[in-house]
C-alpha cells in the first residue's frame, strides 16, 4: 500500500501547503528527506558496529592470559 503524498509540510514552525511550494522547493525537500533517511540508515550501522565493538572487546579480554595475583 502506497503512504499518501502530504498536502501540508512544517519546515521551522512554518507549515506551507505542498501546492504553493515551486518545483525547486519540492526537489530541495526531497534531498532533504533523502538526507535524513541516509543519517537514520547511518546511526543503525553505527550502532551495529558498537555492539559488534563490545562483543570483540570482551573476546579479546577473555582470550588474554590471566594475570596471576600474588
Amino acid at each position: 500500500m502506497a503512504t499518501p503524498t502530504p498536502t501540508t509540510v512544517t519546515i521551522d514552525g512554518q507549515q506551507y501547503a505542498m501546492a504553493d511550494l515551486s518545483q525547486e522547493a519540492r526537489n530541495q525537500l526531497l534531498n532533504v528527506r533523502i538526507c535524513d533517511e541516509e543519517i537514520a540508515r547511518l546511526r543503525q550501522q553505527l550502532a551495529i558496529a558498537q555492539t559488534a565493538r563490545v562483543a570483540y572487546a570482551k573476546a579479546l579480554a577473555d582470550a588474554l592470559p590471566k594475570q596471576q595475583s600474588d
